[in-house]
Parts: structure tokens; sequence; C-alpha cells
């Protein structure tokens, strides 16, 4: 059951407002978004995702979902994975980042071996048992209510077939989060003001990632929902975690 409010960053909006809210945001920042990402991480993001999909144990012949997953990078890096006989789905709740994505993919090459389908993560428009494999990268903190989505992959999941979550999580060296606070707080949306011409999207965004909840309470969402083995893995000091869930 929904609340009858929750968090846009640090603000409380009523549940049905945040949606379109999100999707503001996003429009807002589509064409830009990948290169915020560069700059804003110094490029590390990409080795992250590279990380993420290095170690996801997709294999060729496999049928992907990929939430959250407009632009296309992940998508992108998956498509050697999966092979000739495997097939990747784009979903996203924002039809300019599928846009985005959709153009990118064709340029690589990729006709026919892909879908984008505008998409909510927590009503998913799939039979049960559809993938064998569900990936999420910096996308589950944007959703309302995230064990349903949650409980969602779980259900279009193939018995067999795992979920894996890459997300902004919480920096586990006093130090380190200081640091990471003051940028964070102080520099990011004056870059995404320079960059975007859009303040106040990056300063959702990083509220966002401190609302987001930390390593331990996301895998116990992820026990909840069903899933099985769940783990997770710190990247850069807790910055962003990797969770990982099967259906068994």
């Amino acid at each position: 059951m929904h609340d009858k409010t929750t968090h846009f960053g640090f603000k409380e909006v009523a549940v049905e407002e945040k949606e379109q809210l999100v999707e503001k945001v996003f429009t807002s920042v589509a064409s830009k978004y990948d290169l915020m990402n560069d700059i804003m991480s110094v490029g590390v993001h990409r080795l992250w995702k590279l990380h993420f999909v290095g170690t996801s144990g997709i294999h060729e012949g496999n049928r992907v979902l990929d939430l959250a997953g407009g632009t296309g990078d992940i998508a992108k890096l998956l498509m050697p994975v999966v092979g000739e006989t495997g097939h990747v789905v784009i979903g996203d709740i924002n039809q300019s980042m599928l846009d985005v994505g959709h153009d990118r993919m064709i340029d690589a090459g990729f006709y026919g071996r892909f879908d984008c389908i505008q998409m909510n993560a927590e009503a998913l428009p799939f039979e049960d048992c559809s993938f064998d494999a569900i990936t999420m990268v910096f996308g589950l903190r944007n959703v309302t209510n995230k064990q349903q989505a949650l409980n969602e992959m779980t259900r279009v999941l193939k018995p067999g077939g795992k979920a894996l979550v890459m997300e902004f999580s919480q920096v586990n060296n006093e130090l380190l989060s200081k640091l990471y606070d003051f940028y964070s707080f102080k520099i990011l949306p004056q870059i995404g003001q320079w960059v975007t011409g859009d303040r106040n999207a990056y300063q959702y965004l990083v509220e966002s990632i401190r609302q987001h909840p930390n390593q331990e309470t996301l895998k116990d969402m992820f026990e909840r929902s069903g899933m099985d083995l769940c783990q997770y893995e710190n990247l850069s000091g807790g910055m962003v975690a990797i969770h990982r869930g099967y259906k068994i």
C-alpha cells in the first residue's frame, strides 16, 4: 500500500505527484544526461558500468530487461554479452530518455536485437517468468514504491534468473563521506546549471541519492520480494553498490 506522501529529494510530495516530477527532471536533462554523468563522476561511472556488466553472469542467448535504461548505455554494453541470439528490452518511464537510447542503439548497429518500451517499473507489462536477467542502473532511487518494483522484477524473472541493481549507496568512510557530501551539495548542482541549464534537476538527483535505502536495507527488500542468495558488492567505498538476487 502506498503512503499518501513520499520523498521527492528532500521534499515530501503526494505519491501521485512524484511520477510526474521525476518525468519532468529526466525530460529536462535527457539530451545531456550521459555527458553530465561523465562530468559528475569524472568518468568513473563508465568503469562502474563495465564492472557491473562484466560481473553480471549474463551470457549468450539471454533475454534481458534493462530497467531505467533510457539512454541505452547499459544495453550497449550488454549486446556483445547476449550475442546474436540474445535480446535486450530497454524499459524506461521517460520517453525522451528512450528516444535517445533508441537512436544510439540503431547507430551502434543493433537493429532488430533490442526493443525500447515505455513502462513503469512498479507494473511491468510482461507475463510471469519472461526474462533470464533484469538490470537496473541508477534508476531504483527514482521509483516511488521501490518494494513493488522489486516484487515485479521477481515476478517476471524466469526460475534461475537474476536481478542486478546498481545504485548510489552509503559511503562507509567518514572522511570520504564528508568530501562526498561537499561535492554533492555544493559542486554538482552548479555543474548541472552550467551544462544543462537546470540546477534544480541535479539538486533533486543529489537529494534522491541520500534518501535511497542503504546497502543492508535494500538487501532486505530484495529478500522480501522473494529473491534468494541476495548479496551486495560495494564499489568506491560504498559510494555505489551492486545488489544481486536470484529467483530459485
